[in-house]
């Protein structure tokens, strides 16, 4: 929270004039983070305090919109004393969250200067579904996707967004999304952090002066992101989508932004992404009250590179196996899925193979190549542990350098589902028999966990445990988590 405006505005004039207000925005940032969020998984009762608290701010009105399915209320928040309405809301898929994060971010840099709002008054619905919130899940409490109820309105969420456009008959929206951290911009490695869409009012994509306007922002919207983060925008599919919002806000008369959030390197929490949105926001706020958005060229909104889908987190290259007296080499694509504990607050990741074979058009979070390795499924340690406080005290890079890639404990507490390091656990009181089977598995296949070691002259060099990568050479280890079995 902010304690003290007049300070923290001091770095903001303290810039050159040739400072671009986009400069100004991101290397003041971290004086209006909002600290009191500092992940993606969080609840309404987590941000309602912080809305609450905007009641005794200067120039901020809070208005009640109405309650979700659940009971939770839904707010907006108004800033600014202009003619011209913008609507922005978020999280209406409630596990889509890092844009309304980066809302009460911009609420602390409003507290301390609204020269920003000069023609403008900006509305900000911060948490459309606070019920899949809860949850940290895509759809409300019934399992209606809020984003296809835009024309039979049967969720209260809804129709208070619904309503909230009419009443305020708004010239400009914005529709602030996450999307999967696995779309790159096309034909390069580069994840589409930030993607962008004017969305469609009809199916043939005409482009009238709503529509139009929404592209230009966008374009430059584009080059105040290009600036930080080069290469890492895309544009979504532009697909007309006959139930969205969306689309329909375009087809109402309000030039609608949609922002796709996707994904950056070390960046899980999606931080750095938050801050993006932060700055791309504040800036569209800038050109929209300054009109200079007029003077965007539309051809440079189609220039933008379309979303792909070609990313995994961890991509390995040539590596080379047998299977039945025959030699394979291929690719790997592995992707972390994301187990969630019972509170929905924290996550551990479950390393899958996603795809096996020529993977040469597709990217890595992270890439190794295998080549003139030796690949090995790794053994399980002989001795059986008692207790998790045994493995503790394992000594790990040795274990590894052996080929074992798990360990057996014959009492493991049914609260731990993973470790934080570099080994497996074989939980002995889950053991199934196998079923018989005189086919032998190969020692890759697809949707299995992805844990293997690769050495070379009978060394072992690298172990992926869980789909991450532990190098013995230099000790560097990079696994998140391990399994237990």
């Amino acid at each position: 929270m902010i304690k003290n405006l007049l300070f923290l505005l001091i770095p903001l004039v303290s810039f050159s004039q040739t400072t671009t207000i986009q400069e100004r925005l991101f290397n003041s940032y971290d004086q209006f983070k909002e600290e009191s969020i500092q992940t993606r998984r969080f609840k309404h009762k987590d941000i309602q305090p912080l809305i609450d608290s905007l009641k005794y701010v200067k120039g901020f009105e809070i208005s009640l919109l109405g309650e979700s399915i659940q009971g939770r209320d839904i707010s907006m928040i108004s800033v600014g004393q202009g003619d011209i309405d913008v609507l922005l809301w978020s999280q209406m898929h409630g596990d889509e969250s890092t844009a309304t994060a980066a809302i009460f971010d911009i609420f602390n840099y409003l507290k301390a200067d609204q020269a920003l709002l000069k023609n403008l008054k900006v509305h900000f619905i911060p948490m459309l579904n606070p019920d899949g919130a809860e949850v940290f899940t895509r759809r409300n409490a019934i399992g209606i996707d809020i984003n296809r109820d835009a024309l039979r309105l049967q969720s209260p969420e809804s129709q208070i967004l619904k309503n909230v456009r009419d009443s305020l008959q708004a010239e400009f929206g914005f529709n602030l999304h996450d999307q999967s951290k696995y779309y790159n911009a096309i034909k390069t490695d580069k994840p589409a952090t930030i993607s962008f869409l004017a969305p469609a009012f009809n199916i043939d994509k005409d482009i009238n002066e709503t529509r139009g306007n929404a592209m230009r922002i966008i374009v430059k919207m584009n080059e105040v992101i290009q600036r930080y983060a080069r290469g890492h925008v895309g544009r979504y599919d532009d697909e007309f989508e006959p139930r969205a919002f969306g689309d329909n806000m375009q087809k109402w008369g309000t030039s609608t932004i949609l922002i796709e959030s996707g994904g950056y390197p070390n960046d899980p929490e999606k931080q750095f992404i938050r801050k993006l949105n932060y700055i791309s926001i504040l800036s569209a706020i800038h050109i929209i009250s300054t009109k200079s958005y007029l003077d965007a060229r539309l051809d440079r909104y189609v220039s933008i590179p379309k979303n792909d889908r070609k990313l995994y987190d961890l991509k390995i290259e040539n590596l080379s196996f047998s299977y039945l007296g025959l030699d394979f080499t291929v690719d790997l694509g592995i992707v972390y899925g994301e187990i969630e504990n019972k509170n929905h607050s924290q996550f551990y990741c479950l390393g899958k193979i996603s795809d096996i074979g020529d993977l040469s058009t597709h990217f890595g979070y992270e890439k190794l190549d295998a080549s003139g390795y030796n690949f090995k499924i790794g053994e399980t340690y002989p001795k059986i542990l008692s207790d998790f406080e045994q493995f503790k005290s394992l000594d790990f890079p040795s274990l590894l350098a052996q080929g074992y890639t798990s360990v057996s404990i014959n009492d493991l507490p049914e609260e731990i589902k993973f470790t934080n390091y570099p080994m497996n656990i074989i939980d002995i009181g889950k053991i199934m028999v196998p079923k018989n089977n005189t086919m032998p598995k190969s020692p890759i296949s697809l949707g299995t966990d992805a844990t293997f070691l690769l050495s070379k002259n009978d060394e072992v060099v690298y172990a992926v445990i869980n789909g991450f990568i532990y190098s013995l050479a230099d000790n560097k280890n990079n696994v998140k988590n391990g399994l237990v079995k």
